[in-house]
């Protein structure tokens, strides 16, 4: 990682103890960063400031007070089975609406620059039928937390242009690593388990990035000049199929993956059959980012790789 012109004054991590958030608040530490952690509840770190619930009425005073940077982590995520009544209103108020109001407050304060979490959703479900995504294609989020990242973007680059606050965006693929759920929690369980599996021909590249190395982008953002007003992709730069991830998940673990070669047109079947399609589709379907944008920009490079970050995984169960 290219190293800072300067030491930041102080940075404030919100989501500071979720799966990004807290990486990001490790690294920091361990550079000696002053770092300030934006909390819904309390845990008891000397550091922290508890905020609540995020949305457009969120009182930051208090957190951005004597900030130079924020790197905005905290979001309602994507969810496989939303219950809310209206989901897209439900993420525009936390992911659009809370981030806007954060931002307000942050550039009253005097805080420098804002790095915000976005996600590749912003751009669509997949690449197939053509390259990488680029920061210059034009987004099309397909579903409500997309479109709520991608308003984001666009009311913190306004917000950016009135007051004069710097603007970075992230686009993170499949984030994993240690203590990671959900999805990859799962084919990690499947793998370990033994279970065959019907993925053996499914060869789509899909991009994803270790939240080790996601940490390390996100710091060097911001405080990187060049970074302000980018929009960047954050990859491992190790594109990999399925098939290749579930292979190498075996081998960290120490497990070798049962992988039965099932055409991937047969698995599309049967879940359109079962309701399932969806989620085939993100398991067959190619999704490539183009990180080499961020690398080239910044001078920056991935400090660990897929192996690594398996490994690492597989020692902390």
């Amino acid at each position: 990682m290219a190293a800072p012109d300067r030491l930041m004054d102080r940075t404030l991590v919100t989501g500071a103890t979720g799966f990004v958030g807290a990486e990001i608040v490790r690294q920091l530490r361990a550079a000696g960063t002053p770092v300030r952690l934006a909390v819904r509840t309390a845990t008891g770190d000397a550091e922290e400031v508890v905020v609540g619930d995020i949305g457009p009425d969120t009182d930051w005073a208090t957190a951005v007070a004597g900030v130079d940077c924020v790197i905005h982590c905290a979001a309602r995520v994507h969810q496989m089975d939303d219950r809310a009544a209206d989901p897209l209103a439900a993420f525009r108020a936390v992911n659009r609406d809370g981030t806007a109001a954060l931002a307000r407050q942050a550039a009253a304060a005097g805080t420098r620059r804002l790095v915000f979490l976005s996600s590749v959703k912003v751009n669509g479900e997949t690449t197939r039928g053509r390259g990488p995504f680029a920061a210059s294609d034009m987004p099309a989020p397909q579903d409500p937390y997309g479109v709520s990242k991608w308003e984001a973007e666009q009311v913190l680059h306004a917000i950016a242009a009135d007051t004069g606050l710097e603007i970075v965006v992230i686009r993170p693929p499949l984030v994993y690593g240690p203590g990671v759920r959900a999805n990859f929690a799962r084919m990690v369980s499947w793998v370990a388990r033994g279970r065959p599996l019907p993925f053996g021909l499914c060869h789509n590249q899909r991009s994803l990035v270790s939240v080790t190395n996601l940490a390390s982008l996100a710091i060097t953002a911001a405080d990187h000049p060049a970074a302000a007003g980018a929009t960047l992709f954050a990859s491992d730069g190790d594109d990999v199929s399925v098939r290749e991830l579930l292979v190498r998940i075996g081998d960290a673990y120490g497990r070798p993956a049962r992988l039965l070669p099932v055409p991937p047109a047969l698995l599309r079947l049967a879940g359109s059959l079962t309701g399932q399609r969806a989620a085939i589709d993100r398991l067959c379907d190619p999704l490539c980012v183009d990180g080499e944008g961020a690398r080239r920009l910044l001078d920056w490079q991935p400090p660990v790789t897929m192996a690594a970050t398996l490994r690492d995984m597989a020692a902390r169960p």
